[in-house]
């Protein structure tokens, strides 16, 4: 394993000692502005928003603390995702402005160098961000986020269990504080319920009452095994007396199903393309429409980022009696911009006023389209 990593980083090497010094130039200025921006916007993106859901959703449900940290880090690839085109602009639009301020575009225009010759290396970098962005979306954050939710039950379930107890009840309390159920255990080791009694209320036409030996935790809830099922109307009549050999209830995270429901980062495309085809009878039209703008936008949230390094070069380009810096500014103009356009197509779909692919492409068109024209003006007209 060792040996093909070092034969791969000698080939990048290779690859790169093959650039011509103003690839190499530029490049090396990218990279170092690019690193800066994802250290940067990930900072702000998962402070404001991610990690402060998660925080709410550790002292809501009590998940431990080790648990908190993994699931934080689980969740650092879906931001990656939304960081890297961003991160991309931000570069390009730093290094262009960078070399017009210092009068090296001018110097290359000279020398008979023209923009789209300096853009090359740009784009090329952009492309490759592009694939990283896309393959960080299919293979790693639906892997990421699955295991994060496992996390999240895994975390709910264990800590209803009293280690080393016995002659305890648990409460199982629906979101009014009523109750649902009734837990009794004679005692409980190694994370294994012992002579379990149930009493579950939960049906307002009938009472159900479960014995068994045993009982542990499962991915769906409490696992009972080798006891019967009593089922009991209100009035005292027994209905129904069964056996089992197994019994799944999903006591202790019955109230949190929002925060463990099924979401569009558990799949990659294909496979989201398949759950919406398998699923589309059955679901509502808004979740549809949800699921369908979230499978295009798959494919355009990736592509954005070499469309907006194309948006970036002709606007990074300053006149030459401009002596400031705007990079930043435009920067923050155009991921504004962009922002306010994917908002809105993407509530224009969610609505079903607009198809779903025209909601996810829109922006990523719409940057394209204009920072195409730009850049023609820039690098052929004038």
């Amino acid at each position: 394993m060792y040996s093909k990593y070092k034969q791969l980083k000698a080939k990048i090497k290779e690859k790169y000692n093959s650039l011509s010094i103003l690839d190499r130039y530029i490049l090396k200025q990218l990279s170092d502005v690019f690193i800066l921006g994802v250290i940067i916007f990930t900072s702000i993106i998962f402070a404001s928003e991610t990690f402060t859901q998660l925080i709410k959703q550790i002292s809501l449900y009590g998940i431990p603390f080790h648990i908190a940290i993994m699931m934080i880090v689980l969740n650092l690839p879906q931001v990656f995702v939304l960081t890297i085109p961003i991160s991309t602009l931000f570069a390009t639009v730093m290094t262009v402005n960078d070399l017009s301020l210092k009068s090296e575009i001018t110097i290359f225009k000279a020398c008979g160098i023209s923009i789209e010759r300096v853009a090359r290396p740009i784009f090329c970098f952009a492309i490759v961000m592009t694939f990283v962005s896309f393959f960080i979306n299919e293979f790693i954050v639906p892997v990421a986020s699955v295991q994060s939710k496992s996390l999240a039950i895994y975390s709910l379930e264990q800590k209803h269990i009293p280690e080393n107890k016995m002659n305890f009840t648990i409460k199982d309390i629906d979101k009014d504080g009523k109750l649902k159920r009734l837990f009794y255990a004679q005692w409980c080791k190694d994370k294994t319920l012992n002579n379990v009694t149930v009493v579950d209320i939960s049906n307002p036409k009938n009472i159900q009452i479960v014995q068994a030996k045993k009982g542990t935790t499962s991915d769906y809830g409490w696992k009972f095994d080798n006891g019967v099922i009593y089922t009991i109307s209100k009035n005292g009549k027994v209905f129904n007396t069964s056996l089992f050999e197994e019994s799944n209830v999903s006591f202790g995270i019955g109230d949190v199903n929002e925060m463990v429901k099924e979401t569009t980062n558990e799949f990659n495309f294909f496979k989201l393309m398949k759950h919406i085809k398998k699923q589309k009878a059955h679901l509502e039209k808004k979740i549809r429409l949800e699921y369908e703008i979230n499978l295009f936008d798959k494919l355009a949230l990736p592509l954005t980022t070499f469309a907006l390094a194309v948006i970036g070069v002709p606007l990074a380009i300053t006149p030459p009696r401009v002596r400031y810096n705007r990079g930043f500014l435009f920067s923050i103009l155009i991921i504004f911009v962009y922002y306010v356009i994917r908002a809105l197509s993407l509530n224009l779909g969610a609505t079903g006023t607009i198809p779903p692919i025209f909601a996810a492409w829109l922006p990523v068109i719409t940057i394209m389209v204009v920072g195409s024209y730009l850049f023609y003006k820039k690098a052929y007209k004038i």
